[in-house]
């Protein structure tokens, strides 16, 4: 029986790599970390949550218009599980990620649900909220790894929820500027900026005060103890994935270090060469310990 991968699902992956490569990304994607059977695969999920992440985001298209272009991909999505796989190369590639791969369609759905609550709902009243947010827009993916690679068990679903949500805490906390500014999104719950004294005029003032500082690294300090939950997740799986993994991980951490140190806390911390080679002898080195 033939195993050849035909060549539009190949054209697909090419796309979705490409896709990963053209983003900026603290945390690295479908790297070379990764073992090569798991690239193309790696690549369609992050294309299709970056495709609709952008749709939700990016450009002038009106509400209506965003949710309709969402709701088109939850069409791909049916079609996809009815075996009609629309020629899209995002769509031919996920579709056989999916179908190669057995991952539960449902968690692209959850994706989905995510980013259509981001054109509608700007501001979270507790952080129960921001965790329901979190347990859609960032848990699937790491739970569609681990059935990936074979290791979807309970403990193993568990610290990656952790994990995940850490990472999705990580990017609000230091793209606070840019959600207020770009999507007039704030992430952080309106409970605690009451109990800070911070509101939404320091928000948009740019306004670095004591009370701010005090709420940030309140957020810094809880997102820091949710990533630790999650980081034995590194250790647990081997090989290169569990590398890539130790890497995003000591990334995640990093960038709470530089975001806790800097005094302005609208600045968006970025990790130099000396960071990133820290994070990769690092993951190196706890992969022997």
């Amino acid at each position: 029986m033939s195993t050849r991968v035909p060549d539009e699902v190949l054209q697909g992956y090419r796309w979705c790599r490409t896709l990963a490569r053209s983003h900026y990304e603290n945390f690295p994607v479908a790297s070379f970390l990764l073992p090569t059977r798991l690239r193309n695969p790696v690549a369609a999920i992050y294309a299709f949550a970056r495709t609709a992440d952008d749709i939700a985001d990016e450009g002038d298209a009106t509400t209506d218009e965003r949710l309709q272009q969402l709701d088109a991909m939850t069409l791909a999505l049916d079609a996809i599980s009815s075996g009609t796989t629309p020629d899209a190369p995002l769509y031919q590639a996920l579709a056989d990620t999916i179908t190669r791969n057995k991952l539960p369609i449902a968690l692209f759905h959850d994706l989905l649900s995510a980013f259509q609550q981001d054109v509608g709902k700007h501001r979270y009243a507790d952080f129960g909220e921001v965790m329901d947010y979190c347990r859609r827009s960032a848990n699937p993916v790491g739970r569609l790894l681990l059935y990936l690679t074979g290791q979807a068990s309970e403990r193993n679903l568990a610290m990656s929820d952790a994990l995940c949500s850490a990472l999705q805490l990580v990017n609000f906390l230091q793209d606070i500027e840019q959600d207020y500014r770009e999507n007039g999104r704030i992430y952080i719950p309106q409970d605690e900026m009451q109990r800070f004294a911070v509101s939404e005029v320091d928000i948009e003032q740019r306004r670095n005060s004591f009370q701010l500082r005090l709420l940030i690294q309140h957020q810094i300090q809880r997102t820091s103890k949710l990533l630790r939950a999650g980081s034995p997740l590194g250790k647990v799986l081997k090989g290169r994935f569990g590398l890539e993994l130790r890497a995003i991980i000591l990334g995640g951490a990093r960038t709470l270090e530089k975001l806790y140190q800097q005094e302005d806390m609208f600045s968006r911390p970025r990790l130099d060469f000396a960071d990133r080679r820290r994070i990769v002898l690092g993951a190196i080195k706890q992969g022997f310990t």
